[in-house]
C-alpha cells in the first residue's frame, strides 16, 4: 500500500517535533514550525501554540500562514478562550462556531477578534506532559471541519497527537539541557581537582616536603586572598604564582597547628 500525501506530511511533522536535542534550539521557532506541520495536515486557517506557566501566558508562537491572524487571536484570550479553557480543563474544546460562541457570550473578547479576521470556527488541544499542563495548540478555521459534524473525532485526536509530540520534544530538551550543565559541572569539578592535585605535586617537589604541607599552603593562601582554590593552584601550574607567599602560608599553618 503506498503511502498517502497526508501520511508523508504526518511522518514529516512527527519527525520535526522530535528535533530538539540542540544546543541552538529555541522553543518559540520549534513551536511555530510545529503550528505549521498543523496547518497542513488539519482543516486549518491558521494554528498557533499558548505556552502557560504558574496561570500567566509565558509565550506564544504561531504558525508561518497568517502568522499575524493567529498571533492576534493568541493574543485576544487574555480574558478567556479556548487555549485558556484546554489548559484549565486539561481536555481539548472540540471545533466550535464562532458565531454560536459569540451568541452564547463564550469568550467575547476572542470571538470579536476571530469575526474580524473571517475566522468561523475553532478547537483546541492541551499541550501535557506526564499530565502536567504546558499550555495550548489552537487551530483556526474559516468553515466547520468535518470532525464537528459527521467523522469520529479524527481531526481533533491529530490535533493532539501533535501537541503531544510537541510537549515531548520540549520536555527532551530540558532534560538535554540539564544533562549537558551536569556534564560541564562534572567536567569543571574534574579539571579543577587535577590542577589543584598538580599543583601539590609540584610544590611537594619544589619544597622537598609532602602533598599535605603543599595543600595547606595552597588553601591559605587562596582563603586569605579570597579566590577559589583552583585559580591558586592554576598560577602554580602556570609558575605565576608567588612562591614565597606560599611558603609564609605554609610556615603560618605550621605554627597555628603548634600552638
Amino acid at each position: 500500500m503506498h503511502p498517502s500525501t497526508r501520511e508523508i506530511r504526518l511522518a514529516e511533522a512527527l519527525v520535526g517535533t522530535a528535533d530538539t536535542l540542540a544546543d541552538g534550539f529555541e522553543a518559540g521557532p520549534y513551536l511555530s514550525a510545529v503550528a505549521d506541520h498543523c496547518v497542513r495536515l488539519l482543516p486549518a486557517q491558521a494554528a498557533g501554540f499558548m505556552l502557560i506557566d504558574g496561570g500567566r501566558t509565558v509565550s506564544l508562537a504561531a504558525s508561518s500562514a497568517h502568522q499575524a491572524v493567529a498571533r492576534d487571536l493568541l493574543e485576544a484570550q487574555r480574558d478567556g478562550g479556548p487555549c485558556l479553557d484546554s489548559y484549565g480543563s486539561g481536555r481539548p474544546v472540540p471545533p466550535v462556531s464562532i458565531r454560536a460562541a459569540r451568541a452564547a457570550a463564550r469568550w467575547p473578547g476572542f470571538t470579536e477578534r476571530a469575526l474580524v479576521h473571517d475566522i468561523a470556527a475553532t478547537f483546541a488541544v492541551p499541550l501535557l506532559r506526564d499530565q502536567r499542563p504546558l499550555g495550548a495548540l489552537n487551530v483556526f478555521v474559516r468553515a466547520l471541519p468535518d470532525g464537528s459534524r459527521s467523522d469520529d473525532g479524527t481531526t481533533l485526536r491529530l490535533a493532539q497527537l501533535i501537541a503531544d509530540c510537541a510537549a515531548l520534544g520540549l520536555e527532551n530538551h530540558t532534560a538535554y539541557v540539564q544533562c549537558r550543565t551536569l556534564a560541564g559541572q562534572l567536567q569543571q569539578a574534574l579539571s579543577s581537582r587535577v590542577r589543584i592535585e598538580q599543583a601539590k605535586g609540584m610544590l611537594a617537589e619544589r619544597w622537598n616536603t609532602d602533598a599535605d604541607h603543599a595543600f595547606v599552603a595552597l588553601r591559605q593562601y587562596a582563603r586569605r586572598r579570597r579566590v577559589p582554590l583552583d585559580q591558586v593552584a592554576g598560577e602554580v601550574v602556570d609558575r605565576v604564582a608567588d612562591d614565597a607567599e606560599l611558603r609564609r602560608e605554609a610556615e603560618r599553618a605550621q605554627d597555628e597547628g603548634r600552638a
